[in-house]
């Protein structure tokens, strides 16, 4: 039996807005994150087939793996806000942590959410990625944290929004 251990960790939640009514951001984002085809990657014969697939599907680093309309997931409360989640992420990518500690997984994929906010703005909410893994207290995984920043800070450019400071640091 392995030990049992707690290990606190901040967290940094991002909002960002975006220039687009949100079913405009929504269909940005979408194509920006495709979702990923688990057919395509089981049909590969090797890793080496796995990444060049995954740099096909994910020209900007992140495929969708999960999608959930919120807002329809709420129909019939008193609820009427308009909201996307998202799981997004790569597996070629966390695959680079997976290795060192699987317990990784555990904020991998990233948790995505477009939605529209208490002004009628439209808003992209995501938890930084170098915060989270660099809980992990291992330099190779706290490295893939960092890249994921810096691929997050093209994602957000990409839909039109101002890249937090926070996400640039010494990424840039």
């Amino acid at each position: 039996m392995g030990t049992s251990s707690t290990i606190e960790h901040q967290t940094r939640r991002l909002l960002v807005a975006l220039p687009q009514p949100y079913e405009e951001a929504v269909t940005v984002y979408e194509k920006l994150v495709p979702p990923v085809d688990p057919a395509a990657f089981a049909q590969a014969g090797s890793w080496n087939e796995v990444l060049e697939i995954a740099a096909l599907t994910a020209p900007h680093g992140f495929m969708c793996y999960y999608r959930s309309d919120i807002g329809a997931a709420m129909a019939g409360s008193p609820s009427k806000g308009r909201a996307t989640q998202y799981l997004m992420g790569n597996h070629t990518i966390a695959e680079r942590m997976f290795r060192h500690d699987p317990a990784v997984m555990l904020h991998a994929p990233l948790r995505t959410l477009v939605f529209v906010g208490p002004d009628g703005g439209t808003t992209f909410a995501v938890d930084q990625p170098s915060l989270m893994f660099g809980s992990f207290n291992d330099p190779i995984v706290t490295a893939v944290g960092r890249e994921l920043d810096s691929l997050l800070a093209t994602l957000i450019r990409l839909l039109g929004g101002q890249v937090p400071q926070e996400l640039i640091g010494e990424n840039e």
